[in-house]
């Protein structure tokens, strides 16, 4: 059982990963939730609870428990592309590394990377259950000024706006990201520093189209790592059904200026 659980966490890490140089996120996150599925079975198959009861059955409890362990740590990682705080949550609970911030994609492609004898504390629900019977409500009519606050929702104000910090950046150096169909690096020189990032618009552009280009970087989005590489904004491009443009700026004002 235990062998099959391993090369369910295999399969899950190679289809993950196919899946989201694809940008194809629902496919990917799929993938992730069945390795989490066929957890819980081993759950099932294995029935710790049992075992713990048996003092001659310690040695199979600890190699379960590891088992169970280790796909949590390979499902968090693959996890944490759309939920980078994860890492850190559960390694408060499962102590599988010192420093999750610098776990990589490619740790979710190796089996036993948790030091036995780790310690495990016990804490809070990452994911409390929902109580729907309590989350129910009566739906009524909307009044006139629920309406109206329905119908504005979608604005924002200029002080949500200006919490965007958008700067110009030049393209100093850009690459296809290693077996990965959709990405490209750029490494943008943002006024006196530089910044790495990530973006799947690899089908749409050459690496040696965009050098010299000046783009709009969305400066103050948090950074997160994708495919092992620490993306440390967003540039922005606009899209339709065939064709993906990356907006830029054509004027000689310089990298690390405010856009606004």
């Amino acid at each position: 059982v235990g062998s099959e659980l391993k090369e369910a966490a295999a399969l899950a890490y190679e289809e993950a990963t196919q899946k989201l140089d694809k940008l194809d996120f629902n496919a990917y996150i799929n993938a992730v939730m069945r390795l989490v599925g066929r957890a819980n079975k081993y759950i099932d198959e294995t029935e710790p609870w049992v075992l713990a009861k048996d003092p001659q059955q310690r040695d199979r409890l600890a190699t379960v428990m590891y088992n169970l362990a280790e796909c949590i740590r390979i499902a968090v990682i693959m996890l944490s592309p759309t939920m980078p705080n994860l890492p850190q949550r559960v390694n408060e609970q499962i102590r599988f590394c010192e420093d999750p911030s610098v776990l990589t994609w490619d740790d979710a492609g190796q089996w036993g990377l948790i030091p036995p004898g780790s310690p495990v504390v016990k804490g809070p629900a990452l994911f409390p259950r929902i109580d729907l019977t309590k989350e129910e409500t009566t739906v009524t009519e909307p009044s006139n000024s629920e309406q109206k606050a329905v119908e504005e929702k979608d604005f924002i104000t200029i002080e949500d706006f200006a919490r965007m910090d958008l700067r110009v950046a030049e393209v100093i150096a850009c690459e296809k990201m290693p077996k990965a169909d959709k990405l490209l690096v750029l490494k943008l020189r943002v006024g006196d520093s530089e910044r790495t990032v990530v973006s799947g618009i690899a089908q749409h552009y050459k690496p040696e189209d965009l050098i010299g280009k000046k783009v709009v970087l969305v400066a103050n989005l948090k950074p997160t790592k994708l495919r092992g590489t620490l993306s440390e904004g967003m540039i922005l491009a606009a899209s339709d059904d065939e064709r993906v443009e990356v907006l830029m700026v054509h004027s000689e004002i310089e990298p690390g200026k405010r856009v606004k």
